[in-house]
């Protein structure tokens, strides 16, 4: 049966919390920041608790899982999309702010994402704008500041968002 696990994270500033070291990070698919609720959206959330909580009902089948996976794994993705993912890697990997950049772990992530995002889209071919659209999710938490960094302020998203505008993914269209 498919293995699937949604965690949450609450602020590292919270007392009890700490951080996963860094190899437990590299295994987390991706990493979506959500954010408060609107009131009318929280409101809806208080009334829901307020109910019996309901028993879970299943959405689909394991059967389905381990199929739309199968189907992820055909979609095609181009050698010159494959290499940019590891140029958008190896980017990290050098850049002066990070004492870690981006795993091989991080770089099949990343590439996985793509070809789940071109099947939710209809296309069994991954396009850049899949890779570029997720990069920041899949990546920015598993990139590790210098402390040098983390005291002037500095961001992995904004790092890998820098990434992706000095990476170009065509080799040709490098200067």
């Amino acid at each position: 049966d498919p293995f699937i696990v949604l965690a949450t994270q609450n602020p590292v500033e919270q007392a009890g919390t700490y951080p996963l070291p860094e190899a437990q990070i590299d295994r987390f698919l991706m990493r979506l920041v959500i954010g408060y609720p609107s009131n009318k959206d929280e409101e809806g959330i208080l009334r829901r608790f307020m109910q019996p909580t309901p028993t879970p009902r299943r959405v689909l089948e394991p059967q389905t899982i381990e199929w739309l996976q199968s189907l992820v794994d055909r979609v095609h993705v181009e050698e010159e999309l494959i290499t940019y993912v590891v140029r958008l890697a190896e980017y990290t990997r050098q850049h002066t702010h990070l004492y870690l950049g981006a795993s091989p772990r991080a770089s099949l992530a990343l590439l996985q994402a793509a070809r789940a995002r071109a099947l939710l889209a209809g296309r069994a071919y991954v396009i850049p704008d899949d890779i570029k659209t997720l990069a920041e999710s899949v990546l920015a938490h598993r990139l590790v500041l210098t402390p040098e960094a983390e005291m002037e302020g500095v961001q992995a998203d904004r790092i890998v968002r820098e990434s992706l505008q000095k990476v170009p993914h065509r080799r040709e269209a490098q200067p």
